[in-house]
C-alpha cells in the first residue's frame, strides 16, 4: 500500500486550476497531472481549487472530471472532491439505493465513525437528501445491519467518547450473536 504525502511547498489553489485547466486540454486528458494535483492536497486544499476553478473558468471541477475521466479513476477523484462527511452520506446513499443495495458498506461507514463525525454526517445526509439517515437505514435496512446501524445513528449523541463506543460495540456484537 502507498502512501500520499503534501508537498512541503504547494502552489497556490490559482495554480493548481490552471494545471488542472490544461490536463484537461487536447485529446485525452492528462490523468496523471490530474492525480498529481488532487492527491497531494488535504480536503480543504481541493475546496479552494474548486473555487478557484469555478471563477476562472465558471464550470463545476467535479462536472469536468467526470467529462474527463472514467471507471474507478472517475469514482475515486469525484469523492476526493468532497469533505469526509458529504463523501460519508453519497456512499451511504449510493448503498442504500434500492438497485445497488450493499448493506455491509452502510454499516461500515457508519460504525467506523466517532459520534461527533456521525452527527455531522447525519446533519449532512439530510442537507443533501432531505431525508433523515435513520429513515433510509429502517426503510432499506434489514436484520442485524438494520440494528446496528439504527443503533450508532440514534444513540450517537450519547455515546462521549471512543471507550463508551467500543463497549456499545462490544455489547451489540455479543447480543447478536457475532
Amino acid at each position: 500500500m502507498s502512501t500520499l504525502t503534501v508537498p512541503l511547498l504547494l502552489s497556490s489553489p490559482i495554480d493548481d486550476a490552471r494545471h488542472l485547466h490544461r490536463a484537461f486540454k487536447g485529446f485525452r486528458s492528462d490523468k496523471s497531472a490530474v492525480i498529481n494535483i488532487l492527491a497531494h492536497r488535504d480536503a480543504a486544499q481541493r475546496a479552494l481549487i474548486q473555487c478557484q476553478y469555478r471563477a476562472l473558468y465558471a464550470e463545476d471541477l467535479p462536472k469536468r472530471l467526470s467529462s474527463e475521466l472514467s471507471g474507478n479513476l472517475e469514482t475515486a477523484l469525484l469523492l476526493w472532491m468532497h469533505d469526509p462527511p458529504g463523501r460519508d452520506a453519497m456512499i451511504v446513499r449510493q448503498a442504500l439505493r434500492e438497485d445497488l443495495l450493499n448493506l455491509e458498506t452502510a454499516t461500515e461507514v457508519i460504525c467506523s465513525r466517532t459520534p461527533s463525525q456521525i452527527q455531522v454526517f447525519k446533519q449532512h445526509y439530510y442537507a443533501k437528501y432531505g431525508v433523515h439517515l435513520e429513515h433510509d437505514i429502517e426503510l432499506r435496512a434489514s436484520g442485524d445491519h438494520k440494528k446496528v446501524g439504527l443503533c450508532f445513528l440514534v444513540h450517537a449523541k450519547t455515546l462521549i467518547d471512543n471507550k463508551v463506543h467500543l463497549r456499545v460495540v462490544e455489547f451489540l456484537c455479543s447480543n447478536l450473536g457475532f
